[in-house]
Protein backbone atom coordinates (compact mmCIF):
# COMPACT_ATOMS: atom_id res chain seq x y z
CA UNK A 1 0.00 0.00 0.00
CA UNK A 2 2.87 2.41 0.70
CA UNK A 3 3.61 2.55 -3.03
CA UNK A 4 0.18 4.20 -3.37
CA UNK A 5 1.10 6.95 -0.89
CA UNK A 6 3.04 9.87 -2.35
CA UNK A 7 4.46 12.56 -0.07
CA UNK A 8 4.38 15.97 -1.74
CA UNK A 9 5.98 17.80 1.19
CA UNK A 10 4.83 19.07 4.59
CA UNK A 11 1.46 17.35 5.31
CA UNK A 12 0.47 16.93 1.67
CA UNK A 13 -0.02 13.37 0.46
CA UNK A 14 -1.54 11.99 -2.71
CA UNK A 15 -3.06 8.59 -1.99
CA UNK A 16 -4.29 6.47 -4.86
CA UNK A 17 -6.68 3.56 -4.66
CA UNK A 18 -10.38 3.40 -5.44
CA UNK A 19 -10.23 7.22 -5.43
CA UNK A 20 -7.53 9.86 -5.65
CA UNK A 21 -7.24 11.48 -2.23
CA UNK A 22 -5.16 14.53 -1.34
CA UNK A 23 -4.44 15.69 2.21
CA UNK A 24 -3.82 19.32 3.23
CA UNK A 25 -2.66 20.50 -0.22
CA UNK A 26 0.14 23.08 0.14
CA UNK A 27 2.71 24.20 -2.44
CA UNK A 28 1.30 21.71 -4.95
CA UNK A 29 3.71 21.55 -7.87
CA UNK A 30 1.41 20.30 -10.62
CA UNK A 31 -2.28 20.42 -11.46
CA UNK A 32 -4.30 17.26 -10.90
CA UNK A 33 -7.87 16.21 -10.21
CA UNK A 34 -8.60 14.88 -6.74
CA UNK A 35 -11.73 12.89 -5.98
CA UNK A 36 -11.47 13.77 -2.28
CA UNK A 37 -9.49 16.48 -0.47
CA UNK A 38 -9.07 16.08 3.29
CA UNK A 39 -8.23 19.28 5.18
CA UNK A 40 -7.34 19.12 8.87
CA UNK A 41 -7.47 22.77 9.94
CA UNK A 42 -7.48 26.32 8.68
CA UNK A 43 -3.83 27.38 8.97
CA UNK A 44 -2.55 28.57 5.59
CA UNK A 45 -0.10 25.67 5.19
CA UNK A 46 -2.99 23.19 5.46
CA UNK A 47 -6.00 25.07 4.08
CA UNK A 48 -4.66 26.89 1.03
CA UNK A 49 -7.43 27.93 -1.39
CA UNK A 50 -4.97 28.41 -4.27
CA UNK A 51 -3.56 24.91 -3.84
CA UNK A 52 -7.05 23.41 -3.53
CA UNK A 53 -7.98 25.02 -6.86
CA UNK A 54 -5.00 23.32 -8.55
CA UNK A 55 -6.40 19.86 -7.79
CA UNK A 56 -10.13 20.58 -7.70
CA UNK A 57 -12.43 19.33 -10.44
CA UNK A 58 -16.21 19.68 -10.81
CA UNK A 59 -16.81 16.46 -8.82
CA UNK A 60 -14.13 16.89 -6.14
CA UNK A 61 -15.45 16.56 -2.58
CA UNK A 62 -13.66 18.58 0.11
CA UNK A 63 -13.86 17.39 3.72
CA UNK A 64 -12.93 20.07 6.24
CA UNK A 65 -13.81 21.77 9.54
CA UNK A 66 -16.22 24.70 9.37
CA UNK A 67 -13.62 27.48 9.56
CA UNK A 68 -11.86 26.02 6.49
CA UNK A 69 -15.09 25.72 4.53
CA UNK A 70 -15.56 29.49 4.78
CA UNK A 71 -12.39 29.97 2.67
CA UNK A 72 -13.25 27.43 -0.03
CA UNK A 73 -15.76 26.88 -2.81
CA UNK A 74 -17.27 23.70 -4.21
CA UNK A 75 -18.72 20.52 -2.75
CA UNK A 76 -17.66 20.79 0.90
CA UNK A 77 -18.57 18.39 3.69
CA UNK A 78 -18.09 20.07 7.07
CA UNK A 79 -16.87 17.80 9.87
CA UNK A 80 -15.97 17.99 13.54
CA UNK A 81 -14.26 15.39 15.75
CA UNK A 82 -16.39 12.26 16.00
CA UNK A 83 -18.14 12.66 12.65
CA UNK A 84 -18.22 9.72 10.23
CA UNK A 85 -19.02 10.08 6.55
CA UNK A 86 -18.94 7.92 3.43
CA UNK A 87 -17.86 9.48 0.14
CA UNK A 88 -18.29 7.18 -2.84
CA UNK A 89 -17.51 4.14 -0.70
CA UNK A 90 -14.53 5.72 1.12
CA UNK A 91 -15.33 5.65 4.83
CA UNK A 92 -13.89 8.67 6.64
CA UNK A 93 -13.88 9.41 10.36
CA UNK A 94 -12.85 12.80 11.74
CA UNK A 95 -10.89 12.49 14.99
CA UNK A 96 -9.52 15.06 17.47
CA UNK A 97 -6.26 16.84 16.65
CA UNK A 98 -4.89 19.43 19.06
CA UNK A 99 -1.99 20.69 21.15
CA UNK A 100 -1.61 19.75 24.81
CA UNK A 101 1.38 21.90 25.78
CA UNK A 102 1.17 24.84 23.36
CA UNK A 103 -1.52 27.13 21.97
CA UNK A 104 -1.23 26.87 18.19
CA UNK A 105 -3.98 24.26 17.78
CA UNK A 106 -6.30 24.36 20.78
CA UNK A 107 -8.90 21.66 21.34
CA UNK A 108 -11.81 24.13 21.41
CA UNK A 109 -11.30 24.92 17.71
CA UNK A 110 -12.59 21.51 16.72
CA UNK A 111 -9.82 20.77 14.25
CA UNK A 112 -9.34 17.22 13.07
CA UNK A 113 -7.24 14.33 11.94
CA UNK A 114 -8.76 11.57 9.80
CA UNK A 115 -9.09 7.81 9.82
CA UNK A 116 -10.04 6.50 6.38
CA UNK A 117 -9.82 3.27 4.43
CA UNK A 118 -8.24 2.93 0.99
CA UNK A 119 -7.68 -0.42 -0.77
CA UNK A 120 -8.50 -2.25 2.45
CA UNK A 121 -5.88 -0.33 4.48
CA UNK A 122 -6.93 1.95 7.31
CA UNK A 123 -4.91 5.18 7.23
CA UNK A 124 -4.54 7.71 10.03
CA UNK A 125 -3.72 11.30 9.06
CA UNK A 126 -2.85 13.00 12.33
CA UNK A 127 -3.03 16.67 11.32
CA UNK A 128 -1.24 19.20 13.53
CA UNK A 129 -1.43 17.48 16.88
CA UNK A 130 0.48 16.54 19.97
CA UNK A 131 0.45 13.08 21.51
CA UNK A 132 -3.14 13.05 22.84
CA UNK A 133 -5.09 10.59 25.04
CA UNK A 134 -7.58 9.83 22.24
CA UNK A 135 -4.82 8.06 20.32
CA UNK A 136 -5.36 5.06 22.62
CA UNK A 137 -8.56 4.41 20.68
CA UNK A 138 -7.17 4.92 17.15
CA UNK A 139 -6.43 1.81 15.11
CA UNK A 140 -4.74 2.10 11.75
CA UNK A 141 -2.59 0.05 9.38
CA UNK A 142 -0.67 3.14 8.28
CA UNK A 143 -0.12 6.25 10.44
CA UNK A 144 0.98 9.59 8.98
CA UNK A 145 2.50 11.41 11.97
CA UNK A 146 4.06 14.87 12.41
CA UNK A 147 7.57 14.76 13.91
CA UNK A 148 9.02 18.28 13.85
CA UNK A 149 8.05 19.76 17.21
CA UNK A 150 7.39 23.54 17.63
CA UNK A 151 3.76 23.39 16.42
CA UNK A 152 3.24 19.62 16.66
CA UNK A 153 4.69 16.51 18.30
CA UNK A 154 8.43 16.11 18.55
CA UNK A 155 9.99 12.97 17.11
CA UNK A 156 10.05 11.47 20.63
CA UNK A 157 6.36 12.23 21.19
CA UNK A 158 5.53 10.83 17.75
CA UNK A 159 7.28 7.60 18.80
CA UNK A 160 4.90 7.41 21.79
CA UNK A 161 1.95 8.01 19.46
CA UNK A 162 3.07 5.26 17.08
CA UNK A 163 3.48 2.79 19.94
CA UNK A 164 -0.03 3.66 21.13
CA UNK A 165 -1.67 3.31 17.70
CA UNK A 166 0.40 0.27 16.65
CA UNK A 167 0.24 0.68 12.87
CA UNK A 168 1.97 -1.77 10.56
CA UNK A 169 3.75 1.22 9.00
CA UNK A 170 4.40 4.75 10.31
CA UNK A 171 5.26 7.58 7.93
CA UNK A 172 6.73 10.82 9.30
CA UNK A 173 5.49 14.19 7.99
CA UNK A 174 5.44 17.90 8.84
CA UNK A 175 9.14 18.51 8.38
CA UNK A 176 11.45 20.02 5.79
CA UNK A 177 9.13 22.86 4.74
CA UNK A 178 8.31 25.26 7.58
CA UNK A 179 9.90 23.63 10.62
CA UNK A 180 11.87 20.47 11.22
CA UNK A 181 14.30 18.55 9.04
CA UNK A 182 15.04 15.09 7.74
CA UNK A 183 16.91 14.51 11.03
CA UNK A 184 13.54 14.50 12.85
CA UNK A 185 12.27 11.77 10.52
CA UNK A 186 15.47 9.76 10.99
CA UNK A 187 15.29 10.06 14.78
CA UNK A 188 11.67 8.87 14.68
CA UNK A 189 12.67 5.86 12.55
CA UNK A 190 15.66 4.96 14.74
CA UNK A 191 13.64 4.99 17.96
CA UNK A 192 11.00 2.68 16.46
CA UNK A 193 13.52 0.25 14.96
CA UNK A 194 12.52 -3.32 15.71
CA UNK A 195 9.10 -2.22 16.97
CA UNK A 196 7.23 -0.53 14.12
CA UNK A 197 8.24 -0.27 10.48
CA UNK A 198 8.92 3.34 9.51
CA UNK A 199 8.91 4.43 5.88
CA UNK A 200 10.56 7.79 5.23
CA UNK A 201 9.08 8.75 1.87
CA UNK A 202 11.02 10.83 -0.65
CA UNK A 203 9.37 14.15 -1.40
CA UNK A 204 7.81 14.09 -4.87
Amino acid sequence: MVKNIHWLGHDTFKITGEKIIYTDPFKVKKADIADIILITHEHRDHCSPDDVKMIQGPNTVIVAPADCAAKLKGNIKIVKPGDKIDISGIKIEAVPSYNTNKQFHTKDRGWVGYLFTVSGERIYLAGDTDYIPEMKTFRADIALLPVSGTYVMTADEAVQAALEIKPKIAIPMHYGSIVGSADDAKKFAEKLKGRITVEILPEE
